[in-house]
């Protein structure tokens, strides 16, 4: 028989101001590791208001970890200082490995009317490929499918597998999952997980239940150990993203845009980039 997951934590995102001024909500961070590993942050950077995102996030490093970008509405313009850029559009994830490191820049441009709607999460890299050449992956929103059951349920895969289905990022150390999950009123969903995987929801949109928690926009669900979750939607249809990955039981040391596995090696990184030596590999070209 099956094990149900019980919830472990229960999380209502906060507000914060990062970058050169971006107003956004975070869902976890540095406060809860390291309960999400492999994950480290999830930012919700939906607004309306284009002031918000105005001045984006001007160039800066990255070293250690992964940074997982998906667009709902609007435009981001990155590149980095090797000369790749690109447009990150509506329904788009841009798969990012910064490895050894990389110096880059986002900056969110919205959709006509100023709106910029997106997630950025966070996940860690072991020590044995931290200092990994860094690569991009482009994932357009038409290469990202989605299956329909037959209850009504949608699900658009990211990383993972749905019965016969797999989406397009693939080869990730930590074998994620990363569903964006829609569930009509009155269905629940039940999802499989693999033992000892770190499993989480966070809520964009709609109502729902998990285990006679009510849950709603901007919260999130961490699962205890087990074998399977559910969640039942109350209102017209409940909306979320849905992540698990293997943990990597390291240690974490970890200051602003770097994540490395010592302070000495935090140390390192930060005096390179001081030094103008942090950049150790030509990084791939944007797929």
């Amino acid at each position: 028989m099956n094990k149900k997951r019980e919830i472990r934590m229960v999380l209502k995102s906060k507000p914060v101001i990062e970058g050169d001024g971006v107003h956004l909500n975070r869902v976890f961070g540095f406060s809860e590791v390291p309960n999400f590993d492999p994950f480290l942050l999830l930012d919700d950077f939906r607004s309306d208001n284009p002031e918000h995102c105005r001045k984006g996030f001007p160039c800066h490093p990255h070293r250690g970890i992964e940074t997982i970008t998906y667009v709902l509405k609007g435009d981001v313009e990155h590149g980095d200082s090797m000369g790749n850029k690109g447009i990150i559009s509506s329904g788009d994830v841009q798969w990012m490995t910064a490895g050894s490191g990389i110096i880059h820049q986002e900056m969110p441009k919205g959709d006509p009317e100023g709106s910029m709607h997106g997630f950025q999460l966070w996940t860690n890299l072991p020590a044995s490929q931290k200092m990994m050449g860094p690569r991009y992956r482009g994932i357009t929103a038409s290469q990202i499918p989605e299956v329909v059951m037959d209850s009504g349920v949608r699900i658009k895969i990211i990383a993972g597998t749905v019965g016969d289905t797999i989406g397009p990022v693939r080869d990730i150390v930590i074998n994620p999952e990363y569903f964006d999950c829609t569930v009509p009123e009155g269905v629940e969903y039940v999802h499989a997980t693999k033992p000892g995987y770190t499993a989480f929801i966070y809520v964009i949109d709609g109502k729902g239940v998990v285990n006679d928690t009510e849950v709603g926009n901007q919260t999130s669900i961490l699962f205890d150990t087990g074998d399977e979750f559910a969640i039942k939607a109350t209102g017209e249809h409940v909306r979320f993203l849905l992540l698990t990955g293997e943990p990597l039981n390291e240690p974490i040391a970890w200051r602003g845009p770097i994540v490395m596995n010592t302070q000495a090696e935090l140390e390192t990184a930060f005096r390179e980039y001081q030094a103008g030596k942090f950049v150790k590999h030509r990084q791939s070209k944007i797929s």
